[in-house]
């Protein structure tokens, strides 16, 4: 029992490292999906200089257009660009109501974010130039508007009191962005968004997605699009930019690094724990040592040396160290997917999160250890055989 109740600081310390660094672990994978499901080699092109916002939020006039989208599709290394009108209104099919986001965009934006479809068909280049009132459901927008096993394609609905008829039924994105259902979303053609459903005038966009043709050229794309853009806006060299350019590689490096932080940061705090139950393993090894005096006595009074007393404390120490590891490892495996299942976030342990703390554990074992075994070792012979 005394020999349990030392291991259970181990165990708590190397279940706990194991937990945090799978928990951390897959928060990094789930902010990489969220980013990579946006899109591969992609940038966003945003109007208002970066930190402002445009005309309708207090800020600067939006002067980013569908023709400029054009023209960015015609550079070089850009494979596929998709302009962005963006908005929200309330959806109505018989008698079922929904208020969601609509976004208005051009059949490129199936290429960039990997769109699939689950029934029917997105909208083509024919669609847009004839300003067709024609949509694509998302998943949650379908859930909450149809009978289950309907089939919506072919149906009409109707958004801000317009009429549209329903083409296709996306397969489900996955799970939520930044707190935004991202199956929560209705995409018209992007003429349609801006003359019969916004009333945008002079055909300005939300934003641009721009995919890039090869990874490495990103940067290289990036400063092509900003000279394209300060031309067609006719900017003086003296004046800054009234866009800005968002490189979604830049952001996946700066939230791999903030991810891995937070890993190695729940990790330390759970390596504490493992200090604690080292410091446990010290107090019950020096509770031995002195219980076990006349036992050492007699084994150095028939030859044994320091040196093997020594080694036996420590290996002691070691040995309840590595049996607590064993069973940490069971634990901290088991907590992990108990966490998974209930709160539906990935928490892979790896083969890596394992040995560090096994390591650990033992560097604990043989530091916390050494004491007492040294204390042990140096007991004189003859006053060890007379203890009481």
């Amino acid at each position: 029992m005394r020999s349990f109740l030392t291991m259970l600081g181990i165990i708590i310390g190397v279940a706990a490292v194991i937990l945090m660094m799978a928990i951390g672990q897959g928060a990094q994978d789930r902010v990489l999906a969220q980013i990579n499901s946006l899109g591969s080699n992609l940038l966003m092109v945003l109007p208002g200089a970066a930190g402002q916002y445009v005309r309708g939020s207090g800020g600067s006039v939006n002067t980013m257009t569908l023709q400029d989208a054009q023209a960015v599709a015609g550079l070089p290394g850009v494979a596929y660009s998709a302009p962005i009108v963006r908005g929200s209104g309330l959806v109505t099919y018989q008698d079922q109501t929904w208020t969601t986001s609509i976004e208005g965009t051009t059949p490129e934006v199936v290429n960039i974010s990997a769109l699939q479809m689950a029934q029917g068909r997105f909208f083509g280049q024919s669609d847009v130039q004839s300003i067709a009132p024609v949509a694509v459901l998302g998943q949650t927008v379908y859930q909450n508007l149809y009978p289950p096993g309907t089939n919506p394609v072919g149906s009409q609905i109707r958004v801000h009191g317009i009429t549209f008829r329903v083409i296709g039924l996306l397969q489900s994105l996955g799970a939520s962005s930044g707190g935004q259902d991202r199956d929560d979303i209705i995409y018209i053609p992007v003429t349609t968004a801006q003359i019969r459903l916004l009333g945008v005038s002079n055909q300005s966009i939300n934003a641009m997605q721009v995919q890039v043709r090869n990874k490495d050229e990103m940067d290289d794309v990036q400063a092509e699009i900003t000279s394209l853009l300060r031309r067609r806006h006719r900017l003086a060299a003296n004046q800054d930019n009234d866009f800005n350019i968002r490189n979604m590689a830049q952001i996946q490096s700066a939230a791999e690094n903030v991810t891995s932080l937070l890993t190695i940061f729940l990790a330390g705090v759970a390596a504490i724990s493992l200090i604690v139950g080292g410091i446990g393993v010290m107090n019950i090894m020096l509770v031995s040592v002195t219980e076990r005096t006349r036992e050492i006595g007699v084994r150095m009074a028939i030859g044994a040396s320091k040196k093997d007393v020594l080694n036996q404390f420590l290996l002691e120490a070691v040995l309840l160290s590595l049996a607590g590891s064993f069973f940490g490892i069971v634990a901290g495996m088991a907590g992990a997917r108990v966490f998974a299942f209930f709160v539906h976030w990935p928490a892979p342990v790896s083969l890596f999160s394992i040995l560090l703390a096994v390591g650990f554990s033992i560097v604990i074992g043989v530091f916390f250890g050494y004491y007492p075994a040294r204390r042990a070792a140096g007991l004189n012979p003859a006053e060890a055989l007379s203890y009481e």
